[in-house]
């Protein structure tokens, strides 16, 4: 006699849960922009936004997955975790991804080098943008070239990322 917690069970025709598939860019995400928590102590912004860096990950890896209006309670989460002022990563994530689908909807096909230079364009412009909002509220002198060695940082290092969020979507999809 078979034992039921023996038998084989097909992977085939399985589908992953919802919550699989909706929840993990999300997570990845939020895990992103909880990084920035991390204890490590420099004089000068060295540390990637990686909230940042999943977001336009996932939306260049997969254009599907998310519209425009994601980048507000992501971007909230975010000013929450990393101290921004309120409401300066909702207005800037928001405006970088309706750019790129701005940019999505003006190219036929896009390779590996635009994906990393529409990136770069907007991780300029949401660090530039950051530290716009911290002056206009009183976070004291931060001179642009204090933070162009985390931009500089920040789009070298997001082929890495790229290539870690198509490693966490193969395991996504994967029933």
């Amino acid at each position: 006699m078979i034992d039921s917690r023996m038998q084989h069970v097909p992977r085939l025709g399985r589908h992953p849960s919802r919550l699989r598939l909706n929840g993990t860019p999300v997570i990845t995400v939020m895990l992103g922009s909880v990084a920035n928590m991390l204890p490590i102590i420099a004089q000068s912004p060295v540390l990637p936004p990686f909230g940042l860096l999943g977001l336009l990950s996932w939306r260049l890896l997969r254009p599907e997955l998310w519209r425009a209006w994601v980048g507000v309670p992501l971007g909230l989460f975010d000013d929450m975790a990393s101290g921004q002022p309120i409401g300066s990563s909702m207005f800037l994530w928001t405006f970088a991804l309706i750019g790129i689908d701005v940019i999505d909807h003006r190219l036929i096909w896009r390779d590996y080098r635009q994906d990393w230079l529409i990136a770069a364009l907007a991780i300029i412009f949401c660090i530039a943008g950051g530290l716009f909002f911290a002056r206009i509220t009183g976070g004291g002198e931060v001179n642009l070239m204090l933070v162009a060695p985390q931009m500089i940082w920040t789009i070298l290092i997001f082929p890495f990322v790229a290539r870690q969020c198509a490693w966490i979507d193969r395991w996504r999809v994967m029933a």
